[in-house]
């Protein structure tokens, strides 16, 4: 896939040097998701892990709001008429969403403001790095509608980045938790010294022009060293450090280093 060439419909798309910026735009109502944009974002996720292009993906949203969930309106009232079957290939079909994004070998940044909740909060916390700001709000609203925490893996990731303790709160009672609080407790790496998108694209030109298929490796692994057990893990580990021994890149790293000077890396 050439990303330059994707036409999203449901949301804005810049492709500037290797780094791709996704934008939830619909301001007015705070960024949130419908039955298209969620299947678009799914989508999107999927070729970006094809694209050869591409080695850091931004997502963020319009108008001072990173995204307010899926639309009351849009989303909910249709749900509420719905099948168990067709309620079950809805949520599912979020569920790919998490999937893809966990699954896209380039690492993803999140740009937080404002408003970051339901579906907003579970996009924000699949990403591999979060930038907030003062300002941001993250909740975990399903228990707000009669719905559980267990949502688009928000049971299985939020633990791991903030505590047992400190995400069981949040699912059960759906508070807002601040952009103080989210950085205090690990949710966001950093907080954004001036505009979040402009740091969160720094931040990303930053990986795209690292070695790109350590990155990858690294991505790959923080995944699939959940299932492991320690050994098995440091086992593993071994192997795919062994196969980045093999790039070119490691070789360009040791030749600049030896010559004092920076590493220029080709993702090769």
């Amino acid at each position: 896939m050439n990303s330059r060439s994707w036409k999203p419909d449901h949301f804005d798309w810049r492709v500037e040097g290797r780094v791709a910026t996704i934008t939830l735009n619909r301001p007015e109502k705070k960024n949130p998701l419908t039955f298209e944009s969620y299947a678009e974002l799914r989508d999107t996720f999927r070729k970006l892990n094809k694209a050869d292009d591409v080695r850091a993906i931004v997502i963020t949203g319009a108008g001072g709001n990173f995204c307010s969930g899926g639309d009351v309106h849009e989303i909910i009232a249709p749900l509420l008429k719905m099948s168990a079957p067709e309620q079950l290939a809805f949520t599912r079909m979020t569920g790919d969403l998490i999937i893809a994004m966990l699954e896209c070998r380039w690492p993803i940044v999140a740009a937080v403001d404002g408003v970051c909740v339901g579906a907003g909060a579970a996009i924000a916390t699949a990403s591999d790095i979060r930038i907030g700001t003062n300002d941001a709000k993250v909740a975990f609203l399903f228990v707000k509608i009669g719905l559980a925490g267990c949502d688009m893996g928000a049971c299985s990731i939020l633990p791991r980045i903030i505590g047992q303790g400190r995400a069981a709160e949040l699912l059960y009672t759906g508070r807002v938790m601040t952009g103080d609080e989210a950085l205090s407790w690990g949710f966001f790496n950093t907080l954004a010294d001036g505009e979040v998108l402009k740091d969160a694209v720094a931040f990303a030109e930053n990986l795209a022009a690292g070695p790109s298929v350590a990155h990858q490796t690294t991505k790959r692994m923080l995944r699939e060293e959940w299932d492991m057990g320690l050994i098995d893990a440091v086992n593993a580990e071994a192997v795919a450090q062994a196969e980045c021994m093999q790039t070119q890149d490691f070789k360009r790293a040791y030749d600049a280093l030896v010559n004092k000077q920076t590493p220029r890396f080709q993702g090769d």
